[in-house]
């Protein structure tokens, strides 16, 4: 059965990995169909990151909470959705550490109200979807060998990861019991524009640049597979069009890296970019207390949607993260904007005097 695709609601679509799949998928040759972003404009949503497409007749941005019933149920109403893409979720693991409760009520229950909505609208439809987007981090801790199957049991560590691991088991629930047409694809660490300032790659970026420290948590040990948030659009792209329905599918950059030699290399490249002396940045690198119950190491298997479906990273890790720098290098007033408000009140309250130090990509 073909697809409909011709009115996909993306949630949380005004942030990291939403907009970048927005853009993404408007840039697709042959894509005609419409895009409905729905987000609550939380800290991590920010309107300028789809800001220069609010002309294209094919995107529409709904200020809209995933929680409130009554505004999902009229997204599916008023604008015929056919496809759900869902990447609304609270996502820092510190936040979740200092105030689980929104963790609990938007990645828990937001997901049941788009489900039950979905279910409402769709009834017997079969050429609909419901893709959600999750996490490695629901599979828990790796030792030094292996990698994340999709397989694998989940055995989540912190409450972020808990409530992820939550949704996926509703989603999949959902599947079993209503018959509602679902996919779910677990993402590793995404690094590239557009990254909210809270996370390693941006905030490590930018600490450089105004001569802040860098700081690493415990040791620097742990042990991340990044990928390349285009990369990652386009894996959620194939899924949509080519998964079938009830499958689940691990996305990673097979590309690990310990926390202290990716921010050495980081150094590198910003200096390379900046002209400023390499030293000059790693004399910045500070140690500092590490989380509560923080993993020791993620890694994605990503052979099943290879094998299956045909897709492959496109980029590298030096020509992704020379982009990387290259953006956030160039784009000072977005910077300004995610810094202002809620986002510098919280760091203020809860890093005073370190910074943020989290090593998550989502």
């Amino acid at each position: 059965m073909e697809r409909s695709l011709e009115s996909i609601l993306v949630t949380g679509g005004s942030g990291f990995i939403g907009s970048n799949f927005i853009r993404h998928l408007l840039a697709q040759e042959g894509f005609s169909g419409r895009i409905v972003n729905a987000d609550a404009l939380t800290y991590a949503g920010n309107p300028l990151n789809l800001a220069d497409l609010q002309d294209d007749e094919r995107y529409t941005f709904i200020q809209a909470d995933i929680r409130d019933e009554e505004a999902v149920a009229r997204l599916f109403s008023e604008y015929e959705v056919d496809t759900v893409v869902h990447f609304a979720a609270e996502s820092h693991v510190d936040r979740s550490i200092f105030g689980p409760r929104d963790f609990i009520t938007t990645n828990v229950m937001g997901t049941f109200t788009l489900l039950e909505a979905a279910r409402e609208a769709w009834g017997d439809r079969p050429d609909v979807l419901f893709h959600h987007v999750s996490t490695d981090e629901v599979y828990g801790s790796l030792g030094d060998t292996g990698a994340f199957l999709e397989t694998t049991a989940y055995d989540p560590k912190s409450p972020y990861s808990a409530s992820k691991a939550g949704s996926d088991h509703l989603v999949r629930a959902w599947a079993h019991t209503f018959h509602l047409p679902v996919t779910i694809s677990n993402c590793s660490n995404n690094y590239g524009p557009y990254q909210f300032p809270e996370k390693l790659v941006p905030v490590m970026i930018l600490n450089m640049v105004e001569g802040k420290p860098l700081p690493v948590y415990g040791q620097g040990l742990n042990v991340r597979d990044w990928l390349y948030v285009g990369d990652h659009a386009q894996a959620i792209w194939t899924i949509l069009q080519h998964g079938p329905a009830g499958e689940t599918y691990n996305v990673g950059g097979e590309n690990e890296w310990r926390n202290i030699d990716l921010v050495k290399h980081l150094c590198d490249v910003v200096a390379k970019q900046t002209g400023e002396p390499e030293d000059d940045y790693l004399r910045l690198i500070t140690y500092v207390t590490d989380r509560p119950g923080h993993d020791h190491r993620y890694a994605i298997d990503c052979a099943k949607i290879k094998r299956e479906l045909g897709w492959r990273q496109a980029h590298d890790f030096p020509s992704g993260l020379s982009e990387t720098v290259a953006w956030y290098l160039a784009n000072t007033e977005w910077i300004a904007s995610v810094r202002s408000g809620e986002y510098r009140t919280w760091m203020e309250t809860n890093y005073a005097g370190r910074g943020s130090v989290n090593d998550h990509g989502r």
